[in-house]
């Protein structure tokens, strides 16, 4: 996963970032996420876990460690900054400043350390000075709430303006894919939209892609 600007410079069309679902079975959504990744190319993917014991969590990742690798994007873990090395993922998601601040010695310069879940442009700010690879913003937070959308897409605008440090917008529904991506996000992340019909993955995948084509007509 990249982690400035300047390979994207000259283009206004940013990667794609898919999130997924808490894993609870790997094999049982191992088809779901090779149809994403058939259906298109992603820079990263967070992978979220179900709640278990460490050795089941670190079996999860592994399990699908080999389809993530396979189309060359970055398995980052949602949270679980300890299990990083343990599982061969490439990096962790803090949600916070606090979790954010706590690992990121933690991880790097060796593994890639993202950060979300802010609610102030403040926190935000610290984050990248103590050398995030990333801010995402306007995840929803642990209960689903997330701030208005005309919010975020300012705050893209904004933080694509004034920081180096690349930005990860947050997607929640498919018609936000366009405003993100014209709002100046290097990233777009796919929310929990594209898994919510295991019948329509890829097509939901398919439809995210033809919102970015939109973007290269404005540019």
């Amino acid at each position: 996963m990249a982690t400035g600007r300047s390979e994207y410079a000259n283009s206004p069309r940013p990667r794609l970032y898919l999130v997924t679902p808490a894993v609870e079975d790997p094999r049982a959504f191992g088809a779901a996420l090779s149809d994403a990744f058939g259906a298109a190319d992603f820079a990263a993917l967070l992978l979220r876990l179900a709640p278990s014991d460490e050795r089941t969590k670190i079996n999860r990742i592994k399990a699908l460690a080999p389809l993530v690798q396979k189309a060359e994007a970055a398995l980052i873990l949602d949270g679980h900054p300890e299990l990083v090395a343990k599982s061969g993922a490439d990096g962790a998601h803090l949600s916070g400043i606090d979790a954010f601040m706590d690992a990121v010695e933690q991880l790097k310069p060796d593994w890639i350390a993202g950060a979300g879940g802010f609610f102030t442009r403040h926190d935000a700010m610290l984050a990248a000075e103590k050398s995030a690879d990333y801010v995402m913003l306007g995840e929803p937070n642990e209960r689903g709430h997330r701030q208005p959308f005309d919010d975020i897409v300012d705050r893209v605008s904004w933080w694509a303006e004034v920081f180096q440090v690349p930005c990860v917008a947050y997607a929640a529904r498919l018609e936000e894919v366009a405003p993100l991506a014209q709002a100046g996000a290097d990233f777009i992340a796919l929310g929990d939209f594209v898994f919510g019909d295991p019948d329509r993955v890829a097509a939901n995948v398919t439809a995210a892609m033809q919102q970015l084509a939109t973007t290269d007509a404005l540019a």
